[in-house]
């Protein structure tokens, strides 16, 4: 007879068995995904913040539910080399499954916080929660992740775990369990309910737990905040979101779309990747509040990209080339716009990204950017997929499609947005920030 009805009843179980914790400086870490529903549960019991910590099992190849390691945040792995051994397992076929599973942490990494700063760990006690153990790789990997990031003490809590994984486990300083057969059966063998948990579950448990100021998504890698600021531009003041880290050598301004804002999700998300790689970032209003009532304004091509083109100059002028090389990000309409003013005469833009665009608004002026353009449609925007195509045909400047598979045009499903976000980020750091061995453009293609 299954221990538990599902993983939010196995959470709220460990949460009274770790009571003793409440009040002291936790953080709860869910592994994702079956761990963060009875993280959640514990987090609440605890009256304690929730976070993830990303691990990813390494599975033999031609066996993959088999562990053979693990890989976490922080270039963290952890090998079993026993069951290597035993499957003899190549170092060739070893790097090849690590480069996979890197490939998809980080994607998930990313997917999972949009824009949400990592929760920070230093001298604190960290709550390791997984929804059981089988053999106890990635629950070792993620121990070394939460100690490598600061933590002080590292517990880790788990409703079931067969005992002699229990008794191996040397990377934790403690060990919470509810259950340990010694004849133990797969995880799920003990729970009623163990049926899969979703990428979308995970990032509604951890904005459900969050307190307000942690779904601020502009703020930056590094925990501090971007700061609000007012642009002139002619008769009117737009609101923005202004990041620069310390040091700065280059700063992507945000086109918004039709309908969106500088407090857009996506658009914050994606700026909280770029933050990550070193870049500053600029979001901004292009219309003000008594503006955007009037539905044309949000398709004048022209008048946004006039708006941009203020803001690029208020910032070059404001931080006297402490901002660094200019790029330029645009999604949906926002694409039009940004394209239009880096096609102006004398526009200093170094590169041009644009998210689910529509870089076909800014019309015959295409042919006039200079600046090397990156275009990222989703595979199942057929339509705005053709207009990029066709956009991409009338211009002269080194550009690149790149169709991110079974994504519409919101880029709403699992991974997409955080595959969006990394290939902006790659394209920035290549045209926007310093390389000892210089920049490459690469030819147009798809």
């Amino acid at each position: 007879m299954a221990a538990f009805n599902d993983r939010s009843d196995a959470g709220r179980r460990l949460g009274r068995r770790l009571a003793g914790l409440r009040g002291r400086d936790v953080v709860v870490l869910g592994l994702p995904r079956g761990g963060v529903p009875v993280a959640f549960e514990v987090a609440n019991a605890l009256d304690a913040p929730l976070d993830v910590i990303v691990v990813r099992k390494l599975g033999v190849p031609f066996q993959p539910e088999v562990a053979m390691g693990a890989v976490g945040e922080g270039g963290i792995r952890v090998l079993d080399r026993r069951t290597m051994s035993m499957a003899r397992v190549s170092q060739e076929d070893l790097q090849q499954v690590e480069r996979q599973e890197r490939e998809l942490l980080e994607n998930r990494v990313a997917r999972f916080r949009q824009g949400r700063r990592r929760i920070d760990l230093t001298g604190r006690t960290a709550v390791i929660v997984d929804d059981g153990i089988a053999t106890g790789s990635t629950a070792r990997a993620a121990c070394q992740v939460a100690r490598q990031l600061g933590a002080a003490h590292v517990i880790l809590a788990v409703p079931v775990a067969p005992a002699r994984a229990i008794v191996e486990l040397k990377e934790p300083d403690d060990v919470v369990c509810l259950l340990s057969p010694q004849d133990f059966q797969a995880v799920g063998y003990y729970y009623h309910d163990f049926s899969p948990t979703d990428d979308g579950e995970v990032v509604q448990l951890l904005d459900a737990a969050a307190p307000a100021p942690l779904h601020l998504a502009g703020d930056s890698a590094d925990g501090s905040l971007a700061d609000e600021v007012d642009i002139p531009a002619g008769g009117a003041v737009l609101r923005a979101s202004l990041y620069l880290p310390a040091r700065c050598d280059g700063t992507v301004l945000f086109a918004h779309g039709s309908g969106s804002s500088r407090h857009s999700p996506r658009n914050r998300f994606v700026a909280s990747v770029l933050h990550g790689a070193g870049l500053g970032t600029l979001l901004l209003d292009l219309l003000t509040p008594e503006e955007e009532v009037n539905r044309a304004n949000v398709f004048d091509i022209g008048l946004l990209a006039q708006r941009l083109s203020f803001a690029t100059h208020w910032l070059e002028a404001r931080h006297d080339g402490s901002a660094g090389r200019i790029g330029y990000f645009g999604a949906s309409t926002g694409a039009g716009a940004a394209l239009w003013a880096a096609a102006e005469p004398g526009a200093q833009v170094a590169a041009v990204v644009s998210r689910g665009g529509r870089p076909d608004l800014a019309g015959p002026r295409l042919a006039a950017v200079k600046a090397p353009t990156l275009l990222i449609v989703g595979g199942a925007d057929e339509n705005v997929l053709a207009l990029n195509r066709q956009a991409m045909a009338g211009m002269q400047a080194p550009t690149r499609l790149e169709i991110i598979p079974g994504a519409t045009h919101l880029f709403e499903e699992p991974g997409t947005l955080a595959t969006a976000a990394s290939l902006a980020a790659d394209w920035f750091r290549q045209h926007l920030l310093p390389s000892p061995v210089g920049r490459s453009i690469p030819e147009a293609r798809e």
